[in-house]
């Protein structure tokens, strides 16, 4: 079992898939200030200087100013501002990974297949000589 295991882990794949996994935890905090520190202010101040992390609905009914007084008061709240941004930071990342899952695809692309030959070599002076002709055009041989 043991020796099974270990031939597990040494495979590419799963090499590879921890690659992914700790440079998708890398990436991650990266996305996330891009959006909230580069993407969401002159979003924000195109509507009306809105904070999209202090957007939420109160469900008691209550007024509260900020989304963390409402939280210190114990309110429950639908805080839509965070989900916005979160929807945000995943189409985000989820179109890095597109890209470099297109960039990776194509240098994996298979050759192409190669093509038909058009010619063959005549059995008596060995030259091309095309697929349908009948004749050798250098020695004039019969083609069979």
């Amino acid at each position: 079992m043991l020796k099974e295991f270990k031939a597990f882990i040494a495979r590419g794949n799963v090499i590879d898939l921890a690659v992914a996994v700790i440079m998708g935890g890398a990436f991650g905090p990266i996305v996330n200030s891009a959006v909230s520190d580069i993407i969401m202010p002159p979003i924000g101040m195109m509507m009306g200087n809105v904070d999209f992390k202090d957007l939420f609905f109160s469900l008691s009914g209550t007024a509260f100013p900020t989304l963390a007084a409402a939280k210190a008061a114990g309110a429950p709240v639908i805080a839509y501002g965070n989900f916005v941004n979160t929807v945000i930071n995943f189409l985000i990342i989820s179109f890095a990974i597109f890209l470099m899952v297109k960039q990776v695809n194509r240098f994996n692309a298979p050759a192409p297949a190669p093509a038909a030959p058009t010619t063959k070599d005549c059995p008596q002076c060995l030259n091309a000589v095309p697929l349908k002709a009948t004749r050798c055009g250098h020695c004039t041989s019969e083609m069979k």
